[in-house]
């Protein structure tokens, strides 16, 4: 997975991750359109402990990708099914407080 923490002063930032495979595509899904960049989604490869680390102390987070997804769902900060799909690809946006 590819994980990037975008941090914004005074809010908890974003974490974005995404499955290796799908760096640099775009995905459709009618008129809905997500281009999986290396801008926002980094270049930076990291292991599922720390994606897990990322996630649980993330206050927004962004996921693309099966084992984003995933490891979301394994690690309790997201339920299984609180998710879309984008071509066929799991996606989601979490806000935490």
């Amino acid at each position: 997975m590819y994980l990037k923490i975008h941090r914004i002063p005074g809010t908890g930032g974003i974490v974005a991750v995404c499955d290796r495979d799908l760096l640099n595509r775009t995905l459709r899904h009618g008129e809905m359109e997500i281009c999986v960049s290396e801008t926002f989604y980094g270049t930076g490869e990291a292991g599922r402990d720390e994606v897990v680390k990322a996630l649980k102390s993330a206050g927004n987070i962004n996921l693309i990708g099966k084992q984003a997804v995933s490891v979301a769902i394994e690690c309790g900060v997201l339920a299984e099914g609180a998710y879309i799909l984008i071509d066929g690809v799991p996606h989601a946006q979490i806000y935490q407080a």
